[in-house]
């Protein structure tokens, strides 16, 4: 099977690349460029007309949304989350949404918040971002001392690699420091994160993308 995966340094798409690497399933990487306009490229827009990442190319044709080509790795190649007839599942798919369509936004709220309102409203909307991005870490924290599912472990790693990566972004790219997201309150999460960030494909996905070698609870940039 033939993989290609659409990648820039601490992106999404890193995601993608720590399940690829967890599984040990080959991949090529396509090296892409935001300043160069690869972004906007057709060939690229044939692969995700929305013009993001991360985008896969697959045998079954192109994947793109970060929950969507984790889904599809683990239905395919298992190793990432609960299998279909796991009773696990279910829990599994609504935290699953949840990162992705309540704290991915919420993160990127707090690092692009011109985005959504406009410069003048920046600094409301990010510290807005950062009160609601600790009550959804409460969620998670929660979980964990409660419940300590399989699933935010690093013996199913899909969901705890994809929740390092946007805590990381959160608690480095905010140029306000009062605005950057701790885990110190956050005990478990941070556990979790650390443990993850410690399994043999993340250290190798860290090394090759420069994340230092604490991605998760100690993040540094790519240089």
């Amino acid at each position: 099977m033939t993989l290609t995966l659409y990648h820039c340094p601490d992106w999404a798409s890193t995601i993608i690349r720590l399940a690829l690497e967890e599984i040990g399933q080959p991949y090529q990487l396509h090296d892409m460029d935001w300043d160069a306009g690869d972004f906007d490229a057709a060939d690229f827009r044939a692969i995700n007309p929305l013009g993001l990442i991360p985008a896969l190319k697959t045998p079954d044709g192109p994947i793109f949304e970060t929950a969507a080509i984790l889904l599809w790795l683990n239905a395919r190649h298992g190793g990432l989350a609960p299998a279909p007839t796991d009773p696990a599942r279910a829990a599994f798919l609504s935290w699953l949404m949840f990162v992705s369509n309540t704290v991915h936004p919420t993160v990127m709220a707090l690092i692009h918040p011109d985005r959504p309102a406009g410069p003048d409203a920046a600094v409301e909307v990010a510290r807005l971002a950062l009160e609601r991005l600790a009550e959804q870490a409460g969620h998670l924290e929660t979980l964990l001392t409660t419940q300590s599912p399989l699933w935010l472990t690093p013996a199913q790693p899909a969901l705890g690699h994809y929740l390092g990566i946007l805590l990381r972004w959160a608690a480095y790219l905010p140029e306000d420091l009062n605005l950057r997201f701790s885990l110190a309150p956050f005990p478990a999460v941070t556990a979790t994160l650390s443990a993850h960030e410690a399994t043999p494909a993340a250290r190798r996905v860290s090394l090759a993308d420069g994340l230092g070698p604490y991605p998760y609870t100690a993040p540094e940039g790519p240089p």
